[in-house]
């Protein structure tokens, strides 16, 4: 038996001792705070046993591990519905940035170590109502204050900021130049004075994300996790890490082998869906669709292994994973006839069809939209020129609102 057998089949044993007390019957009826709570002691109970923190350096409580044994441990971690998606923006983004840019490192090493605990949970402040997708025209502002600074804005769309301990912010400190350049990065305390959450209820019922308003919320310089001015290239590092965590080859719903079950179980003119030519063809498709993309999901991950940042191929598992999963939620939901439209509010978009159809826009608009990740495609990939860009090269300031 391989090593990495070796691997999976101990991360299987681990996980299937746990699973009458986190798993998803476990979670059946229990409220969101409840849950979270639950997901809390899931987290340390994974830190405890060494999954937590998988291929992170070991200085930062990480395993030092590879790629390869994190996505083992989560392709078996996946199967069991855990409370694990708390955590998932926390540890996937935020906290990985302060490693590499936090400007206090033993300050960084206690918020990452409590991190991988599940004692603190990290949110990303980009977004806002006039700056979605275009994250270089936000508007909420830091100004100089004292020694410090001092942030006034909005932003939207924030998940999990109703529980967040910390966040991640990119502001405006210098409207006189062009807007990719009046950009600095820093992280902020959410539970400052000033700091107003407010949740937003999404169309499948969840309450996930949120608005989040800065009102003269002050922090001192040593927030700053960029050079003034300099935080849109590490807002793009963050960007960069999230096309590749903040999906998976399925985009985030249910796996293909859900839906090979539901083909076997429906029947198409008296006979089983599975052996109908269009069917297979689609469960080939997006077979191979998904290979795809694990083959360079595998290879970002070796990359930032060797402290590279991974490329813009990561825009390509964002909008195919997403979009697919759209797809192919809705030829499920077709399969089952009048069935299909059943609706529950608590079903996990990763094991139901219709929760997973309903809540696929959320995922093509969170991380970058679709014309925006066409755009990096066309680009950064494929060479294209750009797009005309009327505001490129003039003052913020001077660009009409």
């Amino acid at each position: 038996m391989s090593d990495i057998e070796t691997y999976r089949k101990n991360a299987a044993t681990w996980l299937e001792s746990v699973v009458q007390t986190y798993g998803k019957a476990a979670r059946k009826g229990l409220s969101e705070s409840e849950d979270l709570a639950l997901g809390r002691r899931y987290q340390n109970a994974k830190f405890e046993a060494g999954y937590a923190g998988i291929n992170w350096p070991t200085e930062y409580g990480g395993q030092g591990l590879s790629h390869i044994e994190k996505v083992t441990f989560e392709s078996e971690e996946m199967k069991h519905g855990f409370p694990s998606g708390y955590f998932g923006i926390s540890l996937g983004m935020p906290v990985p940035i302060l490693m590499q840019f936090g400007p206090d490192q033993e300050f960084a090493k206690e918020r990452v170590l409590k991190a991988l605990k599940g004692e603190e949970i990290w949110c990303q402040l980009f977004s806002e109502p006039a700056g979605g997708s275009d994250l270089a025209g936000l508007r909420t502002k830091a100004e100089p204050d004292g020694n410090g600074w001092k942030i006034n804005g909005q932003k939207l769309w924030t998940s999990w900021a109703q529980y967040s301990d910390y966040g991640v912010i990119v502001v405006r400190t210098d409207p006189n130049v062009p807007k990719h350049k009046g950009l600095t990065y820093f992280w902020v305390d959410m539970k400052a004075p000033g700091v107003d959450v407010r949740p937003i209820k999404l169309a499948g019922g969840d309450s996930h994300v949120n608005e989040v308003f800065f009102d003269d919320v002050k922090i001192s310089d040593d927030h700053r996790m960029s050079p003034v001015g300099g935080g849109f290239a590490v807002a793009m590092a963050t960007l960069m890490i999230e096309r590749y965590i903040a999906t998976d080859s399925a985009g985030f719903g249910p796996h293909l082998d859900l839906f090979i079950d539901l083909a076997k179980a429906i029947e198409i003119n008296g006979k089983p869906a599975i052996a109908d030519g269009r069917i297979r063809q689609q469960i080939a498709r997006n077979y191979a669709m998904r290979s795809g993309l694990n083959a360079i999901t595998a290879r970002a991950m070796l990359m930032m292994k060797a402290g590279m940042t991974p490329g813009p191929e990561g825009s390509l598992n964002k909008l195919v994973s997403v979009r697919s999963r759209q797809k192919l939620s809705e030829l499920a939901i077709d399969l089952q006839g009048s069935d299909g439209f059943a609706y529950d509010d608590h079903a996990q978009q990763k094991d139901n069809w219709t929760s997973s159809w309903i809540n696929a826009p959320t995922g093509r608009i969170a991380g970058g939209a679709d014309e925006m990740l066409l755009n990096t495609i066309a680009e950064k990939i494929l060479g294209l020129p750009q797009d005309h860009r009327p505001d490129k090269g003039i003052a913020f300031n001077q660009i009409p609102a």
